[in-house]
Order: structure tokens, then C-alpha cells, then sequence
């Protein structure tokens, strides 16, 4: 049954009056006991009734005004409200729906076996986890086109209720957010700033960070401690915080592992994480063009995974194209999917195996082929 939004209203006025003990006198025992009973009784009737409200992340007010809460509008009642909100808010708005991230992975995300096996046990392990001991930090890399986006998006949309719209989650762009290199220590200093504010408004907060290959080196080295196995830096812990690196930097040999594999004549689902990992750990580390080059987050093994994307086959371009048209509301059609993954430019140039820009162009030439 749908609440009344009066009714909403009202009981959360009642909460915010409780904020400010000049806002009204203390309720007698009697009067709280009733109160408190018949608010039970509404929360019961009407268990969603928050939902009416913004995005919430057991915000510090909560915790900061319990006893505004108890002496305000009286102990029973107080206390009452106080743990009604502090229990309830946080799953309403970020809980992992762990069988959702396996399914879009598994329908959604093509030719990446390795980076969907390790996607889904890292966010599940981690969200699972009442007391991680360091923040997640996952570091995608591979071509342009093969998914590193679309998976920091898939995660979002199965960890928070609002997806990529949630208030939580927050993208940085180097060219956009950092685009000056003589400005280096205020980026430094902003950066930390921005992370710690937005951690301590809400501890499950994400962070994405694409462009990573066109970072200036040393700057992602500002959050090394909020990377860390700190219990709290200055009264805020950053155990339950994600961090998602997004790069071209090691592509290069991601794609030659591929091209041996494929030269071998053996499946690319044969590639496993032990023949890329430490490959590409170095390849981004003596990248001198990468953000992460000679960082002390790989140097302290901080990152928790380094997860390639493979490149796309036409296979796997047939499979992005049938997808978007499911998106776009259309029948899909195998004979428009293959028109156009056989117009993507493919290399090497005589054997035409991997698509050069993956999928990132099937959008725009579903414009014309539809």
C-alpha cells in the first residue's frame, strides 16, 4: 500500500523538530509512550515510507543528534525515531544485489571472462564484509570500447539504488578535473579534500577516476593513505569506500597476450588473470605516460586487482549491436547486427581479428543501419 504523503510530512517534520531543543518542550513519559506506540505502529503499516524522502547514507546528522532526538521530543519517542532512521537507511539506498551484478555481467558485458569473474567476486566479497580492512580499489584496463566504463556503470547500478545518479557515487575526469599540470599541489589538496568530505558524508561512497593514462604522475598518490590500512585518518575511516581506475595504459599488452593466443590457435577463453597480471601490473607501473606511473599504490600493493579487458572480436561486436537494439526498444536483427560489425575497422590488417575501437561506435552506426 502506497503512504499518504501528508502523513510523510508530518512524521518528518516531527523528526526535524527534534534537531533544536528550543523547537518545543519536553513530552511527559506518558505522552512519549503513547506517541512512540502509534509511531511503531506507522512504521509497521507503512515500512517504506523514507523512500519519499532524498538519498540517505546514515548521515552524520543522525548519530550527531541523538540526544536533540531524546531530550526534544522525549526519550521513548526519540530513541524510537533515532533508531528507525539509523537502521533503515542505509539498505534502502546502498545494498548490493549481488545476483544482479552476475546477471548483467552475464548478459551485458561481452568477450571479458576474466574481468567479469573477478568483478563479481571482488564488489560481493568486499560488500559482504562488515569491516573490510582497506577500501576496494579496482584499476580496469584494455582498449577503448571494451567495457571498462560500462562495468564501473553495472556496478553502480546493483550497489546503489540510484545507479549512477546516486549522490555517492563520483566521477572524476583527468582532462576535465585536472587539467593543468602547473596547478599539480592545488589538484593535491582538492582531491584529498573532495574524498575525505564526501567519505565522511557517506562511508560507502564510490569513486571513479577515468583517464587514468592521462593523469599528471604523482597526483593520484595524494589518496595513497585513504587507500591504506588505516583504521581512521583524522576521525574517518575509508574501509568501506571504493575506488575504480579506469585506463588504456597496459593495453598494449593485453592485446599482444590475445594475439599470441589467438596466433597459437587456442581460445581466448583459455586467458587466464595469471597470464596478464603481473604483466600489466609493470606495463602501467614504467608507463610514463600513466597517472599510476611509479605510484606508491602499486609500489604498496594497494590496488587490489588489476583487471584487463580483452579486445573485442567481431563475435563480440555482432553481440553489442543485437544489445543495443534491445535497448533502443527494437526486435533485434542478426542481419543488421552483422552489416554492421562488419563495417568496424578490425586489426591486424590482413586477418582483421580485434576491433579497433571495441564497441564504441555500434550506437552511432545503429543510426543508419535502423
Amino acid at each position: 500500500m502506497v503512504p499518504k504523503k501528508p502523513h510523510a510530512l508530518l512524521l518528518w517534520m516531527l523528526v526535524c523538530s527534534g534537531g533544536s531543543t528550543e523547537a518545543i518542550e519536553p513530552i511527559s513519559t506518558s505522552i512519549a509512550v503513547g506517541m512512540a506506540a502509534a509511531l511503531t505502529g506507522f512504521l509497521a503499516t507503512y515500512p517504506n515510507i523514507f523512500y519519499y524522502f532524498n538519498e540517505c547514507c546514515r548521515p552524520e546528522w543522525i548519530s550527531l543528534n541523538k540526544t536533540a532526538l531524546v531530550v526534544g521530543i522525549g526519550a521513548t519517542l526519540g530513541r524510537t525515531i533515532y533508531n528507525y532512521l539509523h537502521e533503515s537507511c542505509e539498505p534502502k539506498w546502498i545494498a548490493l544485489n549481488a545476483t544482479g551484478l552476475k546477471v548483467d555481467l552475464d548478459r551485458k558485458l561481452f568477450g571479458q571472462h576474466i574481468a567479469s569473474r573477478i568483478i563479481l567476486k571482488a564488489v560481493s566479497g568486499f560488500m559482504s564484509n562488515d569491516n573490510p580492512k582497506k577500501p576496494l580499489v579496482l584499476s580496469l584496463h584494455g582498449w577503448t570500447g571494451t567495457g571498462k566504463n560500462f562495468v564501473s556503470q553495472l556496478i553502480a547500478d546493483n550497489v546503489y539504488k540510484e545507479g549512477m545518479d546516486s549522490s555517492f557515487v563520483h566521477i572524476f575526469t583527468s582532462e576535465l578535473h585536472f587539467p593543468h599540470a602547473s596547478q599539480l599541489e592545488t589538484y593535491k589538496s582538492q582531491l584529498q579534500q573532495w574524498i575525505k568530505g564526501n567519505v565522511t558524508n557517506c562511508a560507502h561512497s564510490m569513486f571513479i577516476f577515468d583517464e587514468m593514462d592521462k593523469m599528471h604522475p604523482g597526483l593520484i598518490d595524494s589518496i595513497k593513505p585513504y587507500l591504506d590500512y588505516y583504521d581512521k585518518l583524522d576521525g574517518v575511516s575509508y574501509r568501506k569506500a571504493i575506488f575504480i581506475f579506469l585506463s588504456n595504459a597496459g593495453g598494449e599488452s593485453i592485446t599482444q597476450t590475445a594475439l599470441d593466443f589467438w596466433k597459437a590457435g587456442r581460445d581466448r577463453e583459455e586467458i587466464e588473470l595469471r597470464d596478464l597480471e603481473t604483466l600489466l601490473s609493470l606495463a602501467v607501473f614504467n608507463n610514463k605516460k600513466s597517472g599510476l606511473w611509479h605510484t606508491s599504490l602499486i609500489d604498496k600493493n594497494l590496488v587490489d586487482f588489476f583487471v584487463p579487458f580483452l579486445p573485442l572480436e567481431y563475435r563480440h561486436v555482432v553481440q553489442c549491436a543485437m544489445a543495443e537494439m534491445i535497448v533502443r526498444g527494437h526486435q533485434p536483427n542478426p542481419s543488421v547486427a552483422d552489416q554492421v560489425a562488419r563495417d568496424v575497422v578490425y586489426f591486424p590488417k590482413t586477418e582483421r581479428v580485434f576491433s579497433v575501437k571495441g564497441c564504441k561506435t555500434i550506437e552511432s552506426k545503429l543510426d543508419y543501419y535502423l
